[in-house]
């Protein structure tokens, strides 16, 4: 059995489009996620041989504008979870 040269792989170009019977969903899948999170990991930030417990105000203020875009998202969807139900109860008990 032949193994090739295992200490030096070879890559293909990048990341290819998964085939799917649904391009149409895949495509505003990605596509929201491009919108939400444009930005790239900040990965000098994360020492993965190092300890975590010592961040600076500025590490920590990237952090979070790096995850700005989710952080809007779960924003609006609790708004949305704790304004529906209100509105609908007020629709239902003060049927004005």
């Amino acid at each position: 059995m032949e193994l090739g040269n295992i200490s030096k792989p070879s890559y293909g170009p990048g990341l290819e489009a998964p085939g799917s019977s649904t391009p149409g969903l895949v495509t505003m899948a990605h596509g929201f996620l491009r919108l939400v999170q444009p930005n790239p990991l900040p990965i000098d930030l994360i020492n993965f041989g190092q300890s975590q417990s010592k961040f600076s105000r500025e590490d920590i203020h990237e952090l979070l504008l790096y995850e700005l875009g989710f952080l809007v998202c779960a924003a609006i969807g609790v708004l949305l979870i704790v304004l529906v139900p209100l509105v609908g109860c007020c629709f239902c008990c003060c049927r004005c």
